[in-house]
């Protein structure tokens, strides 16, 4: 038995990090989920994980995610299993190392949406079927194949595209950067200086020689843009731990980032606006932009589901 789990190990794909994974392995998730989206006969796919099932961890709340995910494996012919922490043992004392070993002996994949990105890791480590991180304080890869695949589909190849991220340094941000060297696309960040939470992740992908840059002036970034992108700038959790004062403090330093009219036209007039939602309107990004033509958000959250399911067959093919 501990041989066969063994080799269950080093066969299994875990989907967790980008930067961890092979890059013709990412580009083949594109690749599939392009295929996927097109194909429109889905009695076809449900044969590609027939019986198959995916346990779903919510430490978080979740909309997107928890609806891709399970109208992705319910597509594809198998079946999803959710699960919150607190209906769990998870939640009353019991190891995520039990945990995980309890669900590999049950279940052929598990994704896992939580706070603490050590949780996930600890769980991939403990898991003889692959883990998917469905979102961490840490990263969010399965957004960011999204937001690739959705750029793909209004612009062409993003080989050789500028995105530009304005205001918040997050984990969506971080997953973004990790994108940057396997899809050889320019990164500028426009970030108050006061804000570096992701600068470890920065050092390290330019190190490896992405094309990526941080800088403090929105309007100097965005000049000749392919693509703007922006995010929340209360973070899920943060809406509780921060007080008015700090929320405050933090919403006057990133007003000069807020994506909206004045700064779409400095881009170029092909370019799009994409945000991995929810969005606050007034806030991140201004009415106008978000409702406007240019807006590709929608077309991001359905990718959700074409991104979620090419996912599961790569990991469970």
């Amino acid at each position: 038995m501990k041989k066969i789990i063994q080799q269950q190990k080093q066969r299994k794909k875990d989907f967790i990090d980008l930067d961890k994974i092979d890059a013709k392995e990412l580009k083949k998730i594109i690749e599939i989920a392009h295929k996927l989206k097109k194909q429109k006969d889905l009695n076809s796919q449900a044969k590609l994980l027939a019986h198959k099932n995916l346990a779903m961890i919510f430490e978080k709340n979740s909309t997107r995610t928890r609806i891709s995910f399970e109208v992705a494996i319910n597509q594809l012919g198998g079946h999803a299993i959710i699960l919150n922490k607190n209906q769990m043992q998870l939640g009353k004392g019991e190891t995520i190392e039990d945990t995980a070993q309890v669900l590999s002996r049950y279940v052929d994949a598990i994704m896992i949406r939580s706070y603490a990105h050590e949780t996930i890791l600890n769980l991939a480590k403990n898991s003889t079927v692959p883990v998917i991180n469905g979102l961490s304080d840490f990263s969010h890869p399965c957004q960011i194949l999204a937001t690739i695949l959705t750029i793909e589909e209004h612009l062409g190849k993003i080989s050789g595209k500028k995105i530009v991220w304005l205001g918040d340094q997050n984990n969506v941000l971080n997953s973004l950067i990790q994108a940057c060297e396997t899809f050889d696309f320019e990164l500028v960040i426009a970030s108050p200086a006061e804000i570096n939470f992701s600068i470890s992740e920065i050092k390290k992908a330019v190190k490896n020689k992405a094309k990526i840059k941080l800088i403090h002036d929105a309007k100097k970034a965005v000049k000749d843009a392919d693509v703007l992108v922006t995010d929340t700038w209360i973070s899920m959790g943060e809406e509780a731990e921060n007080n008015d004062a700090i929320k405050q403090r933090k919403i006057n330093l990133l007003s000069p980032y807020q994506v909206n009219k004045t700064l779409m036209n400095l881009a170029k007039k092909t370019a799009i606006f994409t945000h991995c939602l929810p969005a606050y309107r007034g806030y991140e990004v201004s009415k106008e932009v978000l409702e406007s033509k240019q807006s590709v958000v929608f077309d991001e959250a359905e990718n959700r589901l074409h991104i979620q399911k090419a996912i599961l067959v790569w990991a469970l093919q």
